[in-house]
């Protein structure tokens, strides 16, 4: 059995296919199964047009029928438009599981490999379409995976979307926060040290600008999944949108795709992990997420924290979450952000023998078309 479920404008509450539910901006699956525990999912929407997606796999990594089950997580924070995390989120998963058949099984550089899969071929569609639809080129996603197989979990970033795992201290028995991903946004220090070491004549490489520091002033994260324009002279020019030209050519790529990637050996004490666009990360720290997780029932959590944002976000601007939820997409961008959330419960140590061979998969954020 094949789950599907993309966010799509219905009445409030309903099923839509059985997925998920919707309740105005807000698209969420409170609770489901993958092969070692529990999920929880949430998205809310705040730009004109939703940029961020999210997929959820459980099942088989690869594409040999023998080949390893586990867990994949996929979060994709587009910038600039949809077009980049929507092709992310048609592309990356089918990538992996071919590369883990070709290599017989999964590891940090077969992960690589699939984001390198994924932005050629999505360089290649900016190239087609160049002439007809050239603001596909500004058009880029951040990218935070998870795959848990084997009793380890595999992370890989580009940009600035986080996990945190929430572990049981012994000594404490207090539930603590381990970041496990690194963050490529120029507002760190280190960030803007790596992108001045790559382009050591290049004084501009990156700008501060009404106190936000930008690359060439224009983009924070120094990593991504697309921005053609910001990799390939050729996509810098006419007809691209003034806005997005730099003055100057460049003659090698300005940002990168290539994730920082980790490996984990679970460990019994690993009780949940949390994966978040920066949306969530603005307004809520990696204890306060790991708290409200600890302090909460599974279903409905993603939710939870997703609302608790959205509370933090309007307190700033001084008014009530029920008045925050009245704004219309859009506006609701001078608040806060796109936000998804993906929490993922590690409370069963053996597969869930009940999945294998039915694969379970789940879209949070809006098709390309609706």
């Amino acid at each position: 059995m094949m789950v599907r479920s993309c966010w799509k404008p219905i009445a409030d509450g309903d099923e839509g296919d059985g997925s998920g539910r919707v309740d105005g901006l807000l698209w969420y699956k409170d609770l489901g199964s993958h092969l070692y525990g529990e999920f929880s999912m949430a998205v809310v929407q705040a730009n004109s047009s939703l940029e961020d997606r999210s997929e959820l796999e459980s099942g088989p990594l690869s594409s040999n029928p023998s080949g390893p089950q586990g867990t994949f997580i996929g979060v994709y924070d587009g910038h600039g438009g949809n077009e980049a995390s929507q092709f992310v989120s048609d592309n990356l998963f089918c990538n992996l599981k071919r590369l883990a058949a070709e290599h017989q099984g999964v590891s940090e550089h077969v992960i690589k490999r699939a984001y390198s899969a994924t932005e050629e071929s999505f360089l290649s569609l900016v190239k087609k379409q160049w002439l007809s639809k050239p603001q596909i080129a500004s058009t880029g996603t951040c990218c935070l995976v998870g795959v848990i197989c084997n009793g380890m979990i595999y992370i890989a970033n580009s940009g600035d979307s986080r996990v945190v795992l929430g572990r049981v201290e012994r000594a404490t028995r207090e539930t603590e926060a381990i970041q496990l991903s690194t963050e490529h946004n120029v507002n760190q220090e280190t960030v803007r040290d790596e992108l001045r070491s790559k382009h050591p004549f290049d004084s501009q490489i990156v700008v501060l600008r009404q106190n936000v520091w930008r690359v060439k002033g224009l983009i924070q994260v120094s990593r991504s999944i697309g921005d053609a324009y910001l990799k390939k002279a050729e996509f810098n020019r006419d007809p691209l949108p003034a806005k997005y030209r730099l003055a100057e050519t460049f003659f090698r790529p300005i940002l990168s795709c290539e994730p920082s990637t980790s490996s984990h050996t679970l460990h019994p004490d690993d009780q949940f992990l949390i994966f978040a666009s920066d949306g969530l990360w603005e307004h809520i720290t990696n204890q306060e997420a790991v708290n409200i997780v600890n302090n909460n029932p599974p279903n409905g959590i993603a939710r939870r924290l997703v609302k608790a944002a959205l509370r933090e976000a309007a307190k700033k601007c001084e008014m009530r979450l029920s008045d925050l939820q009245k704004i219309e997409q859009g506006m609701r961008r001078h608040i806060h952000d796109d936000i998804t959330v993906i929490v993922v419960f590690l409370n069963s140590r053996s597969e869930n023998t009940s999945l294998c061979g039915s694969p379970l998969s789940i879209k949070g954020g809006a098709s390309a078309n609706s």
